[in-house]
């Protein structure tokens, strides 16, 4: 797939005021500093899409991106970050709780997670409620270029080993570097492939 377009849409705090109409999403999530508007931006082939931060927590709203005109790249909060205060992160676990349960346009939710540290127990619980709720998803390893293939391999395995403890079978996993481009067509010809079942059901 080549993106030949990619537009900000909308900022919002509430399902309701999420775009109308039933093109396709691919929403990003994961704890906060993982990497998620640098990848996003790295999709899109465009550094100044997504707002990047040095400072966990930036993305508070679930933003919209328009790509190809044919479906969305949404951009949603982190979690996990706990330098917030109990209303925020109240308010901010019902807005991606919302979004995730609720939103009927949701092709998949790419859980991102950091590829130089080993499982977290936030992760598993995240992915986890995932599995029990039947929301489709995937997940992707980032800045694999932080660390040596050794360690990426040996963190990859633990994390498999982990999840096996309660799956059967383990979603599709990507990894990605964002500022080598690692991991993009990857994830652009996974996209395009659920895109295309869409349009099949729909025929």
């Amino acid at each position: 797939m080549e993106i030949s377009s990619a537009v900000f849409v909308v900022s919002n705090t509430n399902l309701s005021a999420c775009p109308a109409g039933n093109l396709p999403e691919y929403a990003f999530i994961g704890r906060s500093n993982v990497g998620k508007s640098t990848l996003i931006n790295m999709l899109a082939n465009n550094k100044e899409l997504a707002k990047t931060s040095s400072k966990p927590g930036k993305t508070v709203l679930i933003n919209h991106f328009l790509i190809n005109n044919s479906w969305y790249i949404v951009d949603l909060p982190g979690y996990g970050y706990a330098k917030v205060s109990q209303q925020q992160r109240s308010s901010l676990h019902k807005m991606i709780t919302d979004y995730v349960l609720k939103r009927e346009q949701l092709a998949c939710l790419f859980v991102l997670i950091d590829s130089r540290h080993q499982a977290h127990d936030i992760d598993l619980d995240f992915i986890d409620f995932l599995g029990e709720s039947q929301v489709p998803f995937a997940l992707i390893f980032t800045k694999t270029d932080k660390i040596s293939q050794t360690e990426f391999s040996d963190n990859l395995k633990q994390f498999k080993q982990a999840l096996m403890e309660h799956w059967e079978e383990l979603p599709p996993i990507f990894s990605t570097a964002s500022i080598k481009g690692r991991g993009r067509k990857e994830l652009l010809d996974y996209i395009e492939s659920i895109n295309q079942s869409m349009i099949s059901r729909e025929v």
